[in-house]
């Protein structure tokens, strides 16, 4: 009994093993949600914003700065006492010795400054819009991933079509090899299908190629290493093929929130331009010494000490023009920024329409497409029995099949379209990261 449960353990786990190695498409976004490099780059870009913020907010801390100068004076300065104070004639004296040094510690605070306090403002919309940017390049890799995904469905459909083509013209080239052997048949009969049977082995190695292809895409879409097999479950979700009941909102797309926020960056940038204009008030506190000698040892020996506290009130008077042309360039760049949002709004509207337009148009293609190959492959079933009767000629008997190659393949290309049509209405709509979580 333990023979048979230890048994059927381990086939247990060998099929989950399995089972584990076979990717599903929201195991593919998943595995690419974590291992695409965009997402390093995006998350670097929100340490970068977090940087700024401290960046700008330091500049409203206070500022301690240390200073130290040596002079070594060639020619002493001198200045002038007139005559009449310490005597007749004017007094030349040098109010310094050869050697001066200078060591000063000063502490500033801004107390008021406008033009940087709306600045700060800023801080939240550039935290903002690094967000978005990231959920931007995950919105990207779901849509890539999933394109990438239905490739590989695609080709995997065409090779079963094709390989079906291929067994069907198989069973005639034994037939016809059959009755060129009795001397019923021409040599040429059995060439025509040979042909046609070695045409369609060049199209399954394409369909091949292309396969090999698209799993590398969906590997890099992923970032999973190229060198190693990736073994891919093509089972399209269901969610592809049931009809699309969302409404377009505009907002429900980032981008459409990332030229919101450009509009709210233009404002503020004006805004602080303007502030520039008010008077700005800043604290310090000084502390120093200062040494006079005639040798060097002497300067630092004989230290004098000197401190202060003090406001510093500064109005900027006369850099209103330059001022006033960058104010109209944001003010210019603003407006451009709001009509560039109606813009976008119609533009993605009109997406939406189209895309949902463009669903329509697919799925009545696939229904009818779908119905051609049925017909087709029921047509030529007839004219393959009444060939094999001799009531119809070889030349029908292909005809008739090469109008089923035919359908499968508008078949496939319309089924692509019509799966790619339903992606590109999610992307359209904004809604691609809802599409992953009901996956």
């Amino acid at each position: 009994m333990s023979k048979i449960i230890y048994t059927a353990l381990l086939i247990f786990l060998s099929w989950n093993i399995s089972a584990q190695d076979s990717w599903n498409l929201k195991q593919s976004i998943e595995y690419g949600l974590v291992h695409n490099h965009n997402n390093t780059i995006y998350a670097n870009e929100k340490i970068a914003a977090d940087a700024r913020a401290r960046e700008a907010l330091a500049d409203y801390l206070p500022r301690v700065s240390l200073s130290s100068t040596l002079d070594d004076n060639l020619k002493l300065q001198q200045t002038i006492i007139p005559a009449g104070i310490f005597g007749d004639k004017d007094l030349r004296v040098s109010l310094s010795k050869q050697y001066s040094t200078n060591a000063t510690a000063q502490l500033d605070q801004v107390i008021y400054n406008q033009s940087m306090l709306t600045g700060l403002r800023a801080n939240k919309y550039n935290r903002q819009q690094a967000e978005l940017n990231a959920q931007q390049s995950r919105e990207s890799i779901i849509y890539n991933i999933t394109t990438a995904y239905l490739d590989i469905f695609i080709y995997r459909q065409q090779l079963e079509l094709i390989q079906y083509n291929l067994d069907t013209y198989q069973k005639q080239i034994d037939i016809l090899r059959l009755r060129v052997s009795k001397g019923v048949t021409l040599q040429k009969d059995l060439d025509k299908i040979q042909v046609d049977y070695n045409n369609s082995l060049s199209q399954k190695r394409v369909a091949q190629s292309n396969l090999e292809l698209a799993h590398n895409e969906l590997k890099f879409e992923m970032g999973y290493p190229l060198s190693t097999p990736l073994q891919v479950d093509t089972v399209v979700p269901g969610h592809l093929a049931l009809e699309y009941k969302g409404e377009f909102s505009a907002p429900e797309r980032t981008d459409y929130r990332l030229a919101e926020l450009d509009v709210r960056l233009k404002e503020i940038k004006q805004k602080t331009i303007r502030a520039e204009a008010l008077p700005t008030l800043t604290a310090y506190a000084r502390y120093g010494a200062v040494g006079f000698g005639d040798d060097l040892k002497q300067s630092y020996n004989e230290l004098n000490p000197f401190s202060a506290v003090g406001l510093k009130l500064t109005i900027q008077t006369l850099d209103f023009y330059k001022r006033s042309a960058r104010y109209r360039q944001a003010d210019i760049q603003r407006l451009n920024s709001e009509e560039n949002l109606k813009l976008i709004h119609d533009q993605y509207k009109m997406e939406f329409n189209n895309a949902q337009t463009k669903l329509q148009q697919a799925q009545a293609n696939v229904e009818n497409d779908q119905r051609n190959v049925t017909l087709a492959q029921s047509v030529l079933g007839v004219t393959d029995l009444q060939f094999q009767k001799g009531t119809t000629d070889l030349t029908d008997w292909i005809t008739t099949q090469n109008a089923l190659k035919q359908s499968q393949l508008t078949y496939l290309s319309s089924l692509y379209n019509y799966y790619l049509a339903r992606i590109d209405l999610e992307k359209a709509a904004g809604t691609l990261q809802n599409f992953y979580n009901s996956l």
